[in-house]
């Protein structure tokens, strides 16, 4: 795909939804006037292209900046006139956000962090105003008379450094820049084929709204592509939220996490989807759920949800996948079965889901295949209960995890995933010093997930645990050839990905894990702490240590009594000469953890080179850690 530097301008109507739940028709005949009369012949003036149309906004393009904000400023201001004799809860008003930044070039469309900013950037405008970025203001400054508010370095969402905003004062200024609107007039890059199309979009989109109204309305407005937080993916994307247990015990609520564990995993054995980790739709677990933002934050069309129903011996489980993009159900399903049957009821889900978003089945039994391989539900509840507490990773959970983990193979002994999770701990508790004795863990942990292998090949979670002790004991090569046989096997698995990349930066292999980290995140953008931390460590060690140091302060953010991330925050300022920075990281990292020296933290973190681990050492030791 081809790059650019271009000129981005997104916009959207406050109030949309409201707009259309009070009147639908003639909401839609609005938006249609001020599109035709007014919004398309300005573009056309300006030799603005419009990319997309998305409901309540728009993204388009400019060759120039100072046509792109004097577009807008027109825009607004003849906005304020058509408003004129509207009652206030029916006007239409506008935010609008420009920003300069590098895009992807895809056929006719943009993608990029260019396009990030500008979206963010339409955010932060208030109802009827124009909010730009540090670039664009620098531009135009001096080429249009308008005046400008600093709003100084704003925090967006999903954008890793604070963005640098202005504000167009709304003033006399801005009026005397109107120019008289021409019809039809065509200069510059919008051409014939772009008015068409944009037409043709418009009319898709009254009609598609009223289809929408009449059929299948829910109650959320649909998501816009322009404020995904990354691009979608070439395939069909999805999340499963968290189902919603409508059971009081907390068996149930087990059960409900597993449920929708299963149902992940399942899906992301597909090789025609892209599915987000469910370490990352966990975050919206006991909440309110709002469609929209879920599939802007986690960049994906659809969503799966659902509910459990459990009493006695049976279960009623609902699931609904819904299109966010054009906010609607897809298709609903409602089970009744015996509590025994979850994994039939998962099987059905997942391959009616596989059809509804056209992926092509290899085979059946895809709830077993991802990863259950039991009919045992009492093994299983303690399997998802095993997990919860292994991923604490502290002494206690490893020790609870240990027992679940055995109640588990007790329960059903054929099951390879109990096993492989007993290997776990093994590892965790030798890495961290923890057990009686190292040799005796690290045996104990690879005779189990060799085993775990033996009696399923095709279950990732045996090659995890393989890789991980191999890493330990210094045979990277095998470790890597472990972890990498079961990325193969769950391509989507965010924690499969995530965990090589945290392994690779210790063994010469920073780059790749600043690949897999990047992979690892898009699949769960809302990740654990240890994600950013092990990124940010990545980072360093390439070099981009600019990007380093706000990665690291995102894993501080998210666990901050955490001493670790801080030491090396501190030892990336070390290496970027920022002494005075350096120095408070590593005196915070001290009182988080009075025990805390240079020494330790390599002896859990060695490089595994004697030049590299002397160098690490010395940006410690620079920034005032203890030796």
């Amino acid at each position: 795909m081809d790059r650019k530097l271009s000129t981005i301008l997104a916009t959207d109507v406050v109030g949309y939804s409201r707009l259309m739940g009070e009147d639908e028709a003639g909401t839609l005949t609005a938006l249609k006037s001020h599109r035709t009369e007014l919004i398309d012949p300005k573009a056309a003036q300006y030799r603005g292209r419009t990319i997309k149309l998305m409901g309540d906004g728009a993204l388009m393009e400019f060759e120039s900046v100072v046509d792109a904000v004097a577009f807008a400023v027109e825009v607004q201001c003849a906005m304020r006139d058509r408003n004129k004799d509207v009652s206030d809860e029916r006007q239409i008003l506008y935010r609008i956000g420009i920003n300069i930044g590098d895009v992807i070039v895809d056929g006719d469309d943009i993608y990029g962090d260019g396009v990030n900013v500008a979206a963010r950037l339409e955010g932060l405008a208030e109802a009827g105003g124009i909010c730009v970025a540090r670039n664009v203001h620098d531009q135009v400054r001096d080429k249009l008379d308008l005046n400008f508010q600093d709003l100084g370095e704003v925090s967006v969402k999903n954008i890793a450094r604070p963005v640098p905003a202005f504000q167009v004062v709304m003033d006399d200024k801005v009026a005397a820049l109107g120019t008289p609107i021409v019809q039809g007039s065509a200069k510059g890059i919008q051409s014939t084929r772009t008015f068409v199309a944009a037409a043709i979009a418009l009319i898709l989109l009254v009609a598609g709204a009223g289809f929408w109204i009449r059929s299948n309305s829910l109650d959320f407005a649909p998501a816009l592509a322009a404020n995904m937080a990354f691009p979608l993916p070439d395939k069909p994307s999805i999340a499963v939220l968290p189902f919603e247990s409508l059971s009081d015990d907390k068996k149930s609520g087990y059960f409900t996490s597993g449920l929708t564990e299963g149902l992940t995993t399942a899906l992301a054995r597909l090789p025609g989807l892209f599915v987000i980790s469910d370490r990352s739709t966990d975050t919206y677990k006991g909440k309110p759920v709002n469609i929209k933002q879920v599939a802007e934050e986690q960049g994906v069309q659809y969503l799966l949800k659902g509910s459990v129903q459990k009493a006695d011996n049976k279960l009623r489980i609902t699931a609904r996948l819904v299109d966010a993009l054009i906010g609607r159900n897809v298709w609903t399903g409602s089970f009744d079965r015996p509590d025994g049957d979850v994994f039939a009821v998962q099987d059905e889900i997942v391959k009616r889901v596989s059809v509804e978003l056209q992926v092509k089945l290899t085979d059946g039994d895809h709830a077993r295949r991802a990863s259950r391989g039991t009919n045992n539900l009492e093994a299983w509840l303690l399997v998802v209960q095993g997990k919860a507490e292994l991923f604490k990773w502290t002494r206690d959970g490893m020790i609870k995890a240990r027992e679940l983990y055995e109640a588990a193979r007790r329960a059903d002994p054929n099951w390879a995933l109990p096993v492989a999770g007993l290997a776990q701990p093994d590892w965790y508790e030798a890495r961290r010093g923890w057990s009686a004795s190292r040799e005796d863990s690290i045996r104990s942990g690879m005779a189990l997930a060799e085993r775990a292998i033996q009696m399923d090949p095709n279950d990732p979670t045996g090659y995890m645990a393989l890789g991980n002790l191999l890493f330990l004991v210094g045979q990277p090569k095998r470790a890597v050839e472990a972890r990498r046989k079961a990325i193969k096997l769950a391509p989507n698995d965010f924690t499969v990905i995530a965990g090589l990349a945290a392994r690779l930066g210790y063994w010469g292999g920073e780059q790749e894990a600043v690949e897999l980290f990047e992979r690892a995140i898009r699949l769960s953008p809302k990740n654990p702490w240890w994600v950013p931390a092990g990124y940010g460590f990545a980072l360093h060690l390439v070099g981009r240590k600019e990007e380093a140091v706000a990665a690291l302060k995102r894993a501080i953010d998210q666990k901050p009594r955490n001493a670790t991330a801080r030491a090396r925050l501190a030892a990336v300022y070390a290496d970027l000469g920022r002494m005075n920075e350096a120095k408070a990281a590593a005196k915070e990292a001290k009182r988080l953890n009075p025990n805390f020296t240079a020494s330790r933290y390599m002896k859990s973190y060695s490089l595994n080179d004697p030049k590299r681990d002397a160098w690490y050492t010395d940006l410690l030791l620079r920034a005032g850690l203890p030796e």
